[in-house]
């Protein structure tokens, strides 16, 4: 299984160059065995963005997400108790974020690495208490 974060999966919909090889390789690999793992706080992401104009979709985006969604491969994997909590503790230093921080806590829970491209998570990785794929790669 990976997780992926929101402009990930965006960035995968919308067959973005932006999206590296590698990270491609690992949705499809990912996507055989319906192990694309999507936060329940990604929705609420694009909505929020697309709301907001910093996000241009090709249709509104209540339908977009359920088009996303229902991709092959594809499970919106809720945000438990131990999710939501992990996600207050995580160790090491993390940005406030809640967002990033419920995506962190649930690619933790799933045992799975998170796919992103966001530097701020990515160097977290770094430190060890989270396994990620840089999406540009």
């Amino acid at each position: 299984m990976i997780v992926l974060d929101t402009h990930v999966l965006v960035w995968a919909v919308n067959d973005e160059r932006r999206l590296g090889a590698e990270a491609r390789a690992a949705i499809a690999a990912a996507g055989e065995t319906d192990e694309i793992g999507i936060s329940a706080i990604t929705p609420w992401e694009i909505a929020l963005l697309a709301e907001s104009g910093r996000l241009r979709l090709a249709q509104e985006a209540g339908a977009w997400i359920r088009a996303a969604l229902a991709l092959p491969g594809i499970r919106l994997l809720p945000i438990d108790p131990a999710i939501a909590t992990d996600s207050a503790r995580l160790p090491g230093a993390l940005r406030a974020d809640p967002a990033d921080r419920l995506l962190v806590a649930t690619a933790r829970q799933c045992g799975a690495p998170l796919l992103t491209a966001d530097f701020a998570i990515l160097s977290y990785a770094a430190g060890g208490h989270v396994q990620t794929i840089d999406a540009t790669r």
